[in-house]
Formats: structure tokens, C-alpha cells, sequence
């Protein structure tokens, strides 16, 4: 066992997959010489070279187009894009040509790439560098949609995803990078599409995703303190969703939470509230609660940004009010 922080971990994991793979290949801004702008590929350049570890051009649309290219032609891309909110540079490639094309060619071409990115708020970079676009990339058809929330979930879903022949958007949180855990020293490859129970309960089920999940964690040791015993179920994936395993948490408690740090409006809360509805309507003894980020563009004062994001204090309390009421 060695203990690695979350961005060690990408590094580990996209490693993992290039030893095993020859056509694996990795291309961004700066992820070569620099090792990454949040230091997460650092060593990649020094173990696999710079034909299969490149830093590109300035130009989200460039690095996409490469990789699009690339994994027609046989190779297995990891793209990155700095930050998740240069998508919107790039959204065109991503929906209208990436996503489609296995089916507009009626799968004689398969597109097996990852698009990697530091995603969402908590470290006080301002409005166009803090948002968590994991709602936008959950409704376009055609991708799948993975957000880790700790070092081992990295390594393993990374390895899932370079392994998979459809593309994957693959979200980082970037307040997560510093987080430590144990990982096996051996390879570790998970599942894509597999939710993952951390804490049972009897009472509350909490859903959350990425950097709200150890808030959830620390919030459901504190209401189970308080006598509200809760589930803690860590989403892993938008798409594919485990709904199986969702809905049999939140049945056997009878009460969804889900905790979410994208804005509130078409969050991915929202569909899977409709799913819990549509689904065990009978088997909820109250409404679901969502607690989210408002739908606001994200502050930079440390203040407004901490008061904006779900708190553990602010998950706290909106499940007591919500369970004694």
C-alpha cells in the first residue's frame, strides 16, 4: 500500500493503462515538461516520452480534434482540458462530433478517448474557472460521464474509462487534489457505472458526487450523532447511472437527499429525483430534498464562495429540518 494524494493518482492511473497499452497516448496544455498545471501528470514525459506524451498548442479545439482523429485511427487517447470551464470553447467537438459519430457511422468507427478536466469550485478561482459542468456533459447522448471523489476511485475508473471504446468525460475536483488515501501498489481497474454505498443508515439516504461526497461523509457522522442515521452513496458516474443501486438504498430508508455542487437548475439531482419518483414513489415517506449550489455564477471572495457551495453545516441542517418536521 502507498498513500497518493488525488492528483498522484491520475498520474498513477493514466501510467497504469500506458504500460499495459502501447496505444495509449496522452496530449493537453502543458502536461509534458510541466506535469500538468495542478501537477497531475507529473513523470508521464519521463517514463513514455514525447511521442506519446505531448503538449499542445493553446487551443481547446486543437486538443480535441487531435484526439478525435487519434481514436479513429486506432489510438487510445486521454485529452485534457485545463479546466472544465473551457469546455464552452470546445462544446462543438465534444457534442456535435464526438459523441455522435459511432452512431452516425453506424458504429464502423469506435471512439475510445478520454477527456480529462479539473472541474468545479472551492479554491477561489473566480466564476469562469470554478464550474462544475458535470450536468452539461450527463445530457448530451453519446458520452459518458465519470467524477471520482478519492485517490483509489482515480486510478481505477481512469483505467475503466481509457479502457472503454466510448468517450469518456472524466471530472476532477479540483479542491479534492490534495486529499490522500491508501491505494493497493498492484493495478486497480473499476467499473464504470457502479455507484458505491460508503455508510448504511436506516434513516436518510444521502446521494452526492465528487467534492461533495466526504462532505456528505462528515455531515452523516454528525447527524448520526444528532439520532439521524444515514446512507452515504457516492454516484461515481452520471452515465452509465447506477440507478440500481440508488434506488435500493433510498427504498430501504424511505428518504433522498442528494447533495450536488452544480447549479440547481437542471442539476443532475433533478433526473434522478425523477427516477426515485417515477420509480419507488411508495417506498418514500417524504419528498426528496436537493442541496445544492444556487444558480449563480461562483464567487471568488472566500466568503461568498463557502457560503454558495453545499457545507457540511449547510447539509446538516437541511436534513434535520427536513427529518423533524
Amino acid at each position: 500500500m502507498a498513500q497518493l494524494t488525488f492528483r498522484e493518482a491520475i498520474a498513477r492511473g493514466i501510467a497504469q493503462e500506458m504500460r499495459r497499452d502501447e496505444s495509449v497516448v496522452f496530449l493537453g496544455e502543458d502536461v509534458a515538461a510541466a506535469g500538468g498545471v495542478f501537477k497531475g501528470t507529473v513523470g508521464l514525459l519521463e517514463e513514455f516520452g514525447p511521442l506519446r506524451v505531448r503538449d499542445t498548442p493553446i487551443s481547446e479545439q486543437a486538443i480535441l480534434g487531435a484526439a478525435m482523429g487519434a481514436a479513429m485511427t486506432g489510438l487510445r487517447p486521454v485529452a485534457e482540458i485545463m479546466f472544465a470551464d473551457f469546455f464552452a470553447v470546445c462544446w462543438d467537438i465534444v457534442v456535435n462530433e464526438i459523441a455522435k459519430s459511432r452512431y452516425m457511422t453506424n458504429g464502423q468507427m469506435t471512439f475510445p478517448l478520454v477527456i480529462r478536466s479539473g472541474n468545479g469550485g472551492g479554491l477561489r478561482f473566480g466564476a469562469q474557472h470554478s464550474q462544475d459542468v458535470s450536468n452539461w456533459a450527463m445530457m448530451i447522448p453519446g458520452l459518458k460521464v465519470v467524477v471520482p471523489s478519492n485517490a483509489l476511485d482515480v486510478i481505477g475508473l481512469m483505467a475503466a474509462s481509457i479502457r472503454d471504446d466510448d468517450p469518456v468525460v472524466f471530472l476532477e475536483s479540483k479542491a479534492l487534489y490534495a486529499s490522500k488515501m491508501d491505494v493497493p501498489d498492484t493495478d486497480v481497474v473499476d467499473t464504470l457505472g457502479s455507484a458505491k454505498v460508503l455508510r448504511q443508515g436506516g434513516d436518510a439516504t444521502i446521494v452526492a458526487l465528487g467534492l461533495m461526497v466526504p462532505r456528505a461523509l462528515a455531515a452523516a457522522e454528525e447527524l448520526g450523532a444528532n439520532g439521524i442515521d444515514c446512507t452515504v452513496v457516492d454516484v461515481r458516474s452520471l452515465v452509465p447511472l447506477d440507478t440500481q443501486t440508488i434506488l435500493r438504498e433510498v427504498a430501504a430508508t424511505g428518504r433522498l437527499f442528494t447533495v450536488e455542487e452544480n447549479p440547481r437548475l437542471c442539476g443532475w439531482g433533478g433526473e434522478l429525483s425523477s427516477i426515485v419518483t417515477e420509480e419507488i414513489f411508495y417506498d418514500l415517506d417524504g419528498p426528496t430534498v436537493r442541496i445544492t449550489t444556487p444558480h449563480i455564477p461562483l464567487p471568488a471572495a472566500d466568503a461568498l464562495e463557502d457560503m454558495a457551495l453545499p457545507s457540511v453545516e449547510r447539509i446538516v441542517s437541511t436534513i434535520e429540518k427536513a427529518m423533524n418536521s
